[in-house]
């Protein structure tokens, strides 16, 4: 009877979660951008509140679903997100763990999918922070270097798309080019939402059995460097490879919650080693 009642509880707790989300993304967009156009004539200085009420917004909303008794948090190495200029490489396991990144990355900037663009809830604030969109993948790339040159930190899921559970994480070569082109270090997230929820294809509505956590780890930084002497295609591709064995390596033993450390003998050992 306490497990049914407290899983009512936490699908109301949801449901006015999400709810106050999507209003609060439509006021975001509807009174908070244009005001700020207004009051705020720098392109750059605009830009920059828009970006901070996001992220004031999204920890509004993670200490609402703690609240609620939605979602429980924790981040190891949070300082290590206050830097500038990050390159910020994550899995990505739920809907919802880019609100953790953004909410406590300073001068975060995104990539975000191009239908979140034009969705009526997130299409306004999206816009009013000037966050970058993947519509254009040739734009991609130069819209990534401006804004590592301007000092912000740039998030990213090198997958495309929601970690599969179960599934070894396999990257694109988005996040590999644009460290390589910006000679940017890697600043590697590992992600945890126990249980599983809001994955790729499953409804918010879909409560999970207990209330969930989610869990951060910020590692050290990795140092990347071109060799002018090969084809730019062929190390994107090497240091891709590279990134999934090392996530799906430190996020095995971040399950098994073993402190992080590097397994030789791998192809990854090659790269970091070389």
């Amino acid at each position: 009877m306490i497990a049914l009642l407290d899983r009512l509880w936490r699908g109301f707790g949801t449901a006015l979660s999400f709810t106050a989300f999507g209003v609060g993304g439509a006021l975001l967009g509807l009174f908070a951008a244009p005001l700020l156009w207004l009051l705020v004539r720098d392109p750059q200085r605009r830009q920059q509140a828009a970006r901070r009420l996001i992220q004031y917004s999204f920890r509004a909303f993670i200490g609402l679903m703690k609240f609620l008794g939605v979602a429980d948090y924790r981040i190891d190495g949070l300082e290590k997100l206050q830097r500038p200029g990050l390159l910020v490489l994550a899995n990505h396991p739920s809907l919802i763990d880019v609100i953790y990144l953004v909410a406590y990355t300073a001068e975060a900037d995104c990539i975000v999918n191009g239908a979140l663009a034009r969705n009526p809830f997130t299409r306004g604030p999206i816009h009013m922070a000037g966050y970058i969109t993947n519509s254009e993948p040739d734009a991609v790339l130069a819209a990534a270097q401006r804004s590592l040159a301007q000092g912000k930190s740039l998030i990213l899921f090198p997958e495309g798309t929601r970690t599969s559970p179960r599934r070894a994480i396999k990257f694109r070569r988005g996040g590999a080019n644009i460290a390589l082109r910006t000679h940017t270090a890697i600043t590697p997230v590992l992600i945890s939402c126990t249980p599983t929820t809001l994955t790729k294809g499953e409804p918010w509505y879909h409560i999970p059995p207990s209330r969930i956590q989610m869990r951060l780890r910020v590692l050290d930084d990795v140092a990347v460097t071109r060799d002018e002497t090969q084809p730019a295609g062929q190390q994107a591709r090497h240091l891709t490879q590279w990134l999934s064995d090392y996530f799906n390596k430190e996020l095995e033993q971040f399950s098994h919650e073993r402190n992080p450390r590097f397994v030789a003998g791998t192809e990854a050992d090659d790269y970091r080693n070389a």
